[in-house]
This record gives C-alpha cells, structure tokens and sequence, in this order.
C-alpha cells in the first residue's frame, strides 16, 4: 500500500492523495494535508493557508482523519486540539504580529460549511481592519450583530 500522502492515480478522479485510512481520498483537505504546505502539524492535526482568506494569516486547523463534523473528534483529538491552536496562534504572531483573533467553526450546510472536513478558522485581526469589529462573529447574522444598541 503506498504511504499516507502518496499521490496515487485514480481514473476519472485523477491524482488524488492517500489518507490517513488508508483509502483513496475525495478530499481537497486531505489532500492539502498529504503536501507540503502545512504550516504546522502534529499527530492529529495539520494547518494551512485558506485558500480564500478573510485577512493575512488566516488559517485552517484540520483534522488529520477525515471527520465531517467538529462534534465527531475522539477523546485524543479533543485534548490535543486547543495547544495546537495555541501552537498556531504563536506561528502567526511571529509571522504577521495581529491585534487579536476570531476563531470559527461552521459545522454543517446549514452553518455554511462546504467543504465537509471539519476545520477551525483562525482568523488574525488587524486595527482597522474594518471600521467597528465590536460584535465579531455577530456579524454572521446583521440584524443581531449590533446586541449592544437593543
């Protein structure tokens, strides 16, 4: 069987990477997990750029085993997912030297997650990086994004 990683030729899918299960992957998390551009990575965990990001330095923390919801980590993942983050964070703060952070999960289509790979967004925050951040992740929903005003 090839190693985690390898890339193996799969037909109509093309070049797709091998898993942590061993099985072919259908992912694009798993296989951004099997190169080379993780930021950091652990026995359970990997991080790399989003490909799409909400500021310089945002981050995504994916699980190493494919799990589609945030809720399915096993008792060693769980443990191990905040000093890792924490590890990332300190990553980010030598890079890009953020004012502060938002984290995020959207856990299921109707959260907004589409690609179904858990993964916690860490997001570095900037002053000024909009003209009032009071209420963060509020913002989701923006009728309710300003509690303070009611």
């Amino acid at each position: 069987m090839d190693e985690v990683g390898a890339e193996v030729r799969t037909g109509g899918l093309g070049r797709r990477r091998r898993c942590k299960t061993g099985e072919v992957s259908k992912c694009v998390f798993c296989d951004l997990l099997g190169t080379g551009a993780l930021v950091r990575r652990d026995d359970h965990f990997g991080a790399f750029f989003d490909s799409y990001p909400l500021s310089p330095g945002h981050l995504l923390i994916v699980p190493l085993r494919h799990l589609e919801s945030f809720f399915d980590f096993n008792q060693a993942e769980a443990e191990e997912l905040y000093s890792f983050v924490a590890g990332c964070k300190g990553v980010l703060d030598r890079q890009f030297e953020p004012s502060g952070y938002n984290l995020g999960v959207n856990d299921g289509s109707a959260a907004g997650q589409t690609v179904m790979h858990t993964h916690l967004h860490l997001i570095p925050r900037y002053s000024g990086d909009v003209p009032d951040p009071r209420g963060g992740v509020r913002a989701i929903f923006p009728d309710s994004a300003r509690y303070w005003e009611t």
